[in-house]
């Protein structure tokens, strides 16, 4: 009941494109939503955040003029469009939602997905 569920998640060559989606339990209040991701060994960084009141947004410099965050509030669904993929985009995606905070810290989020792999190739 409190928890998002990431999908569209896989497998995509260098210069691809991957739309992933977020769908946000009634009952989890939402400020922000944010996608984070996380390689293996390494920790967990936040790609994107928005925030609904305005639709601000921060964006991670690495995946800049790449990665586009979207939320449709009246259908409590994050989206997270990937394009020109690269093969450093490869890891577990994790959307999170807040009640009361936007930043794009792991700490600013209460409610987080179990996660959706993605594998970029060379």
């Amino acid at each position: 009941q409190e928890q998002p569920m990431e999908s569209g998640g896989g497998s995509v060559q260098a210069g691809g494109s991957l739309k992933l989606s977020c769908a946000i339990p009634r009952n989890v209040g939402i400020l922000s939503v944010g996608w984070f991701r996380q390689a293996p060994g390494k920790e967990r960084e936040g790609v994107a955040v928005i925030r609904r009141t305005d639709g601000r947004v921060i964006v991670a410099d690495s995946v800049q003029d790449r990665f586009t965050i979207a939320l449709d509030y009246s259908k409590r669904t994050a989206f997270l469009q990937m394009n020109s993929l690269k093969p450093d985009d490869s890891g577990d995606y994790y959307c999170a939602a807040d009640i009361g905070r936007f930043c794009s810290q792991v700490t600013c989020f209460t409610y987080w997905g179990q996660g959706t792999q993605v594998t970029v190739s060379s």
